[in-house]
Order: C-alpha cells, then sequence, then structure tokens
C-alpha cells in the first residue's frame, strides 16, 4: 500500500472520529439537558441515533485503519477507549495529525 492511499485511509478515519466525537458532546451536553430540563425526550432519541451510528462506523473502522497503518495493540486500544470518553477522539485525533505529518514527510 503507497503512501498516499494510507493518507486517504487516515484522513477518512479521522473524519469519523471527529463526528463521533461532536456527536458524544452533543448527546451529552445539549440533547441530555434538553431532556432533563425542557422534557424534550425527542433530542436525546435522534441525538442518540446519530451518535450510535457514528460510535458503530468509528468501531467498525479502527480495524481496517489498524491494519493499513500498522498501528500497535496499544495505539488500537488507545482508539477504542478514545471513542467512549467525552473529549477522547480529540485527544486521540492529536496522535492521528503526528501519522498523518510523518507520512506527508515520507511523501
Amino acid at each position: 500500500m503507497d503512501t498516499s492511499e494510507k493518507l486517504t485511509i487516515l484522513k477518512r478515519f479521522r473524519i469519523i472520529s471527529i463526528a463521533e466525537g461532536i456527536s458524544f458532546l452533543l448527546l451529552l451536553f445539549v440533547a441530555m439537558p434538553m431532556k432533563y430540563t425542557m422534557d424534550m425526550p425527542l433530542a436525546v432519541t435522534y441525538t442518540g441515533w446519530v451518535h450510535g451510528a457514528l460510535f458503530v462506523l468509528y468501531m467498525y473502522m479502527v480495524f481496517p485503519t489498524r491494519r493499513a497503518l500498522g498501528w500497535t495493540v496499544r495505539r488500537t486500544l488507545f482508539a477504542m477507549v478514545a471513542s467512549v470518553l467525552p473529549f477522547g477522539p480529540f485527544l486521540f485525533d492529536r496522535k492521528l495529525k503526528e501519522q498523518e505529518r510523518a507520512l506527508k514527510a515520507v511523501a
């Protein structure tokens, strides 16, 4: 697999990761308060559905990304744990940016 393909896979994973992280934050800090303070349970229903779909997509993409980019088991576990922490995907994105810079330097 050449460097441009690796960059494409990494960028795709980063987009999914950021989208998943934003949906989680919206669920926790917007939809949940709306449900409990404004009696609007549909906010959680819709936001939760979107977040759930993005979470499944994120987890589905972790392993092909791991294989393509040669991640260690530790980095893969970090990616998986990051997905369940409120700001985790954004912290993990720092590592992904470093890897993207390294791939661009090689290309």
